[in-house]
């Protein structure tokens, strides 16, 4: 009696009531709503950040300023291939380094602004 009752229920439960979506269905809409929310707000926003900093580093010419990985600027003086870069750190010393290792390309008012100045002046 109760075996019937129960197979009954699970036929039920499996093909979905009439007018009713099954759980499986649910779950899956779901699943696929969180993963299009994950992909809107993660993924595509650093594709498009990688896109913009790959551009950037396409377009460094001599005589860029440029801001490295490790926090030095240098001036670019010599363009070594679609990698390399030749920068002048100071009068007289170059470096080749690899142009992936560019973090941004500097303006002369952000390289002339001290590192720790901030916008707030502090009143004594």
């Amino acid at each position: 009696m109760f075996i019937n009752n129960a197979f009954a229920q699970a036929a039920e439960t499996a093909t979905g009531a009439a007018g009713t979506q099954s759980p499986m269905l649910n779950v899956l809409f779901q699943i696929v709503f969180i993963g299009l929310i994950i992909y809107f707000l993660l993924i595509r926003p650093n594709q498009k950040r990688y896109k913009q900093h790959q551009a950037m580093l396409d377009a460094i010419k001599v005589g860029d300023e440029v801001l490295t990985g490790g926090g030095i600027y240098a001036k670019v003086v010599k363009v070594d291939g679609p990698y390399d870069l030749t920068v002048e750190l100071s009068k007289g010393v170059e470096v080749k380094i690899n142009r992936l290792t560019v973090r941004s390309v500097v303006t002369a008012e952000e390289a002339a602004a001290p590192a720790n100045s901030n916008k707030k002046s502090k009143k004594s």
